[in-house]
């Protein structure tokens, strides 16, 4: 169980969390005197009872609902009040309170590199989980770091979930189910304030427009931070951000067996990017902020661990990001199970520019500096057919089908700075523009088609003993078309005429199986063993960024990445379940894993493959309450990583893979004590552990193990209706690099945030 709802007492109401999988089947309510059948889901529960029972915890992100204790996967939920508790308000929160799971956000608001059991994502490279809002798949990685509002809960399950949840499934799921609008209205505020000029507002209202029958919800939310990190040149912050996004849902209740939802959102994210330093840049004392000409790259050697907060370029760096996203479900629940459809399109547009490696405040007229830029723009749109059988029967069945679309132009392209600002470049470059010439211009775009079979079986050989199948098979098609204004890449004969020279096609296919056996010893413990294989798609590099780089091994096409799973665990409850102990151990052999390269002379990001990593470890979870109302918790996650085999080059064999921390680990404390009738004092404090980290498979240099530690004090109201409390995160302001980059490039995190936050709901 996760640690971040270890403090989570209250009884959990019968939570409507959508699944696309498995429709909640319309139940029986009294309307006036008359019976209908009709689904009237029940909001999450808040309640905030010093001396209720356990909390029951459901399991939806798998072939059908089951209790957590007993679903064979390792997995850590946050239900709606431990998510309040641990003041999760985006996807870092959770991530932090996760065991194996790890998460870098840097470069821009649509960039973040997630590490799940040693399977990691890189810049430009795409997820290894699946994530699933409101059953809906996310089709772009950009579409994760957003704000959470209004979630009833959050699941992350560890270890390949591809049998159900396709190619990006390689090293788990991402489940995120929003609270579901019924008959009573229910609205809610929150604001919040901190240092770096922070603030955070958000609100929403739910309710019924015909009662039983159709229902909504509404929900806004922005988010500003001026920024604690100092661009001391320019005296200005660097890492500021603007945020607003929004929702909105229809959910009718059609007839007893088919219910629609609609959902249509926004995002719109403004604010810093690239606000990088190059640790060998050697600066001249007599003018800090620029190169030191007699020596300009003499300066110290790279080290993840020597973290400086201040920047010198000459140049804010600058990220646009918006996202418009739609979906569609339809829900058909018959008395042999149920047939769900899903539909869903996004669009992304983000833009970043900034200066150019050295990031120094130089304007290019010395040779060294400049600026760079990348646009992106991507359209996605996604249809899932899926049919289940009833999940109370001895044997139940899964299948469907899942196609993917995807439109996406990329370009990149680096300028010279003449201190008169970056020309905003997308399609075209700009060789020409007197105050800002484009020097290098990589453009092209992608048309990418996804086709998918899936099924899963799952028979109870016995009352206590269940066997599992899951089957999916992947197709992946890619097409590239490259811009001949590129100047590097350009196919033989590709020219604005001569279209068809300028493209080039791949297909990706692998199938993805899993096999899981358990078996429950008594209702408060269970042994599961599970084998599966995941997959994440090849890719294509930029065009010419190959060839700009002129590095052996480094090619334009990436392979695709296939990953074998063994995975053995168990999970307990002890005293009366007032003790929870989850374990699970497992062995990952993962081919083709992507890395991450960067060459600063010519702005190039390039993926490379390592051929072969092992990873070894396993996850513990406990929480254990004590007295009603005081609650200790822990997690602990280890794994230990072993490149095999790397053609790139073979010297780093045996070394540890990059992004990779040796063990991710949360622990704390969490009081709540009635002070008068109807208030609550409420605390929490806890301690996120960080392991060793190599950033590159040479192992040049790794960010030793660090601690954050968080403290939260404040009231709450009659079933916690209201809260104010004081929060503070990273204490001890412990100073640590977010990021770290091959050969120097290193990105500070978050200094000390601290603040106030206010609720009312009702």
């Amino acid at each position: 169980m996760s640690s971040a709802a270890a403090g989570t007492q209250a009884k959990t109401r019968n939570v409507d969390a959508p699944h696309p999988s498995r429709p909640v089947r319309p139940i029986s309510s009294t309307n006036a005197g008359t019976k209908s059948r009709i689904q009237v889901p029940a909001p999450a529960s808040s309640a905030h009872s010093l001396d209720a029972g356990p909390e029951t915890i459901v399991v939806t992100g798998l072939s059908r609902t089951q209790k957590l204790q007993s679903a064979p996967t390792s997995a850590t939920v946050f239900t709606s009040r431990a998510i309040t508790d641990a003041r999760i308000q985006d996807v870092s929160d959770f991530i932090a309170l996760a065991p194996n799971v790890s998460i870098v956000e840097a470069q821009q608001a649509g960039v973040s590199f997630m590490t799940i059991r040693g399977v990691t994502q890189v810049r430009n490279g795409q997820s290894p989980v699946a994530v699933i809002v409101d059953g809906v798949q996310q089709m772009d990685s950009r579409q994760f770091t957003q704000d959470l509002y209004d979630v009833a809960q959050v699941e992350v399950l560890r270890g390949p979930q591809g049998d159900l949840w396709g190619r990006n499934a390689i090293g788990g799921a991402i489940v995120i189910n929003s609270r579901q609008p019924t008959n009573q209205q229910y609205a809610y505020a929150d604001a919040q304030f901190g240092n770096g000029s922070m603030y955070r507002g958000k609100v929403g209202v739910a309710g019924a427009i015909v009662k039983d029958r159709l229902f909504y919800d509404l929900d806004f939310s922005e988010h500003y931070f001026g920024g604690l990190l100092e661009n001391v040149y320019l005296h200005k912050t660097a890492d500021r951000t603007n945020q607003y996004s929004g929702r909105g849902h229809i959910k009718a209740v059609i007839t007893d067996d088919l219910v629609a939802d609609f959902r249509v959102g926004f995002n719109e994210t403004r604010g810093g990017a690239n606000y990088y330093q190059y640790q060998p840049a050697k600066l001249d004392p007599n003018n800090p902020c620029f190169l030191d000409l007699s020596n300009p790259f003499g300066g110290m050697t790279p080290d993840a661990n020597h973290v400086s907060r201040t920047f010198c370029s000459n140049n804010r760096g600058l990220n646009t990001r918006d996202i418009r996203n739609a979906s569609f479900r339809l829900a058909y629940t018959k008395p042999w199970g149920a047939i769900t459809n899903t539909l869903g399109w996004v669009k992304i547009n983000e833009y970043i520019a900034s200066d150019q490696f050295p990031y120094t405040a130089y304007e290019g007229k010395s040779g060294y500096d400049g600026t760079q830029s990348q646009w992106s723009q991507s359209t996605s749109w996604e249809d899932e057919l899926r049919f289940t059988s009833r999940s109370d029967r001895r044997f139940r069945w899964v299948a469907g089908g899942y196609f993917l679309d995807t439109r996406d132009y990329f370009s990149s392209a680096t300028a010279s700075d003449y201190g008169k600002g970056i020309a905003r470049i997308s399609v075209n470059p700009l060789y020409n523009y007197a105050a800002n010439p484009t020097q290098s211009f990589l453009g092209n775009s992608d048309h990418n088609q996804d086709f998918a079979l899936f099924g899963h079986l799952s028979y109870d050989i016995l009352k206590n003993l269940t066997a599992e199948f899951g089957y999916r098979y992947d197709w992946n098609a890619m097409n590239q078309y490259v811009s001949p204004l590129s100047t590097a890449g350009i196919p033989a004969g590709c020219t604005i005429t001569a279209g068809a020279a300028c493209q080039r096609t791949r297909w990706f296919k692998q199938a993805q199986p899993k096999g899981t056996l358990s078996y429950r010893v008594n209702p408060n413990l269970m042994f599961f063993v599970d084998y599966g294989i995941g997959f994440r798609s090849g890719q294509f590099n930029q065009s010419g960024s190959a060839q700009a780089a002129q590095l052996p091994g480094v090619f334009d096409t990436v392979k695709p990445e296939v990953a074998h799973t063994i995975e053995a665990g168990f999970k307990s409850q002890w005293f009366h379940n007032r003790l929870t102990v989850n374990g699970s151990f497992f062995r990952t052999w993962d081919r083709n894993s992507d890395y991450f390269l960067f060459v600063g002379a010519v702005s190039a990001q390039i993926l490379v493959n390592i051929d072969k990593i092992q990873l070894t470890g396993g996850e513990l979870e406990a929480r254990y309450t004590i007295l009603p109302g005081l609650d200790v918790f822990a997690n602990g996650g280890y794994t230990h990583s072993t490149i095999t085999k790397y053609g790139f080059d073979r010297a780093d064999v045996g070394n540890a893979a990059p992004y990779v921390p040796e063990f991710t680990a949360n622990a704390g404390v969490q009081y709540t004590r009635a002070i008068a009738k109807g208030l609550n004092l409420f605390s929490r404090f806890d301690v996120e552990a960080h392991g060793k980290q190599y950033w590159d498979p040479e192992n040049d240099t790794a960010r030793k193990e660090f601690n954050l530690y968080n403290l939260q004090v404040g009231f709450t109201g009659p079933q916690r209706k209201w809260s104010a409390v004081f929060f503070v995160k990273n204490l001890t302001d412990k100073a640590y690099n977010a990021e770290y980059v091959s050969g120097g490039f290193v990105q500070p995190a978050e200094p000390r945030t601290l603040g106030g936050e206010l609720s009312y709901s009702y």
